[in-house]
């Protein structure tokens, strides 16, 4: 009957003091940046309506969801992604606001993840979205909000830039349908060479399964748009090219050199985006920590048709790396621990708070005699005891 009293679901994580702490500071450091540029906190149910996710553009299969149904039979769901719940509510609750909207978030997201394969079903995001207006000044404000919140918690990160639009464009006159055009994007998300040709193989030669087939190893710096230039030619996807190169040109005044990075094999899973993608890595994390991207489309289908674009950012990965990398101690011992003699629990309780005042970090111990306080102390590593009386 109780088999699973003393155990965490599959995919689920307790975290404890040090990892508490850790996420305490690095959520910490992402928020005050988020601030700083003037990102309005919001927070969206844990639970949805099913439809809020089942459009075709979300690009989260059902079978991901965790779903449950409430009292009067209607499909719910565990919240598997916050861009969604965000474009619902500015289409509801700030539909009369002046425009745009800059919003924030710090919440839980389920996924669930049959094979687990390290990944976990429930994990801590943080984001922004700027909603309301399209430009290069919208889709540079996002992406230097994105850089300066990964150096908030990172000096060793790199940034991958993308369009959607290069690959949707190129993909657009093939005769292939919808599970045809999700397996060549596998590939090419993969860099996986030999299942794209194979698929590619299949159809008709032309420019553009010729230049598709060349979209995974177009990765590197501002050569690249030399490369693509040639093999876009003449398509749709020249323009959304040139814009790429306007964004990256404006980027690289950052200083970023090498870190910044343009890929166009960058085909991001969510088929709301429209516009420029991206995704951001930390030396150490294999899966990208940070991922965004213009969706202009995505309001529409919540019948408040306008601009938008954002980023989330995966601040468990981030927590848990903090803690290996032992630069910073995340360690809940106090410098001092205050022992009162019988009587004078008050006055010993006054002390702590002063010397927490004072910057040191106190506790007063709640143990009943002096002799028990040191042995605990002397196990925890806690350098001081002292004595009011």
């Amino acid at each position: 009957m109780n088999q699973y009293l003393k155990v965490t679901p599959e995919g689920m994580k307790d975290f404890l003091f040090a990892e508490c702490s850790a996420m305490d500071d690095v959520c910490g450091r992402i928020e005050q940046v988020f601030r700083g540029r003037d990102f309005k906190r919001v927070i969206t149910p844990g639970i949805e309506f099913y439809d809020v996710f089942s459009l075709p553009c979300s690009g989260i299969a059902q079978e991901d969801m965790f779903k449950m149904t409430d009292n009067r039979g209607r499909l719910m769901v565990a919240r598997p992604d916050s861009t969604l719940p965000i474009a619902r509510m500015v289409s509801s609750r700030l539909k009369n606001s002046t425009l745009p909207v800059r919003l924030y978030y710090k919440q839980a997201v389920y996924r669930n993840n049959p094979t687990l394969t390290g990944r976990r079903n429930e994990f801590l995001q943080m984001g922004i979205e700027l909603v309301g207006v399209k430009g290069i000044r919208a889709d540079l404000e996002v992406l230097t909000t994105a850089v300066q919140a990964m150096q908030a918690v990172s000096h060793d990160f790199r940034i991958e830039l993308g369009h959607a639009e290069v690959f949707d464009a190129l993909s657009d006159g093939l005769p292939i349908d919808a599970d045809y055009k999700e397996k060549i994007r596998l590939s090419i998300e993969g860099k996986n060479y030999s299942a794209l040709n194979s698929l590619l193989d299949r159809l008709p030669p032309c420019q553009a399964v010729q230049a598709i087939r060349s979209l995974p190893s177009l990765f590197g710096g501002a050569e690249v748009f030399d490369k693509a230039a040639q093999i876009c030619r003449g398509t749709a996807a020249a323009e959304a090219l040139g814009y790429l190169q306007r964004l990256y040109g404006s980027l690289s005044a950052l200083g970023l050199g090498d870190d910044l990075i343009i890929d166009l094999g960058l085909v991001q899973r969510n088929d709301y985006y429209t516009g420029f993608v991206f995704s951001g890595y930390i030396n150490g994390i294999g899966d990208a920590v940070i991922s965004g991207g213009r969706y202009d489309e995505l309001l529409a289908e919540f019948g408040a048709p306008m601009g938008a674009a954002g980023f989330a950012i995966d601040t468990d990965a981030v927590t848990l790396k903090s803690l290996s990398d032992g630069s910073v101690s995340y360690s809940d011992n106090p410098d001092v621990l205050v022992f009162a003699a019988d009587g004078h629990e008050m006055e010993a309780i006054a002390e702590t708070a002063r010397l927490n005042a004072q910057g040191r970090r106190a506790r007063f111990s709640v143990l009943p005699t002096l002799e028990e306080t040191r042995r605990f102390a002397a196990e925890r590593g806690i350098a001081e005891v002292i004595t009011v009386e």
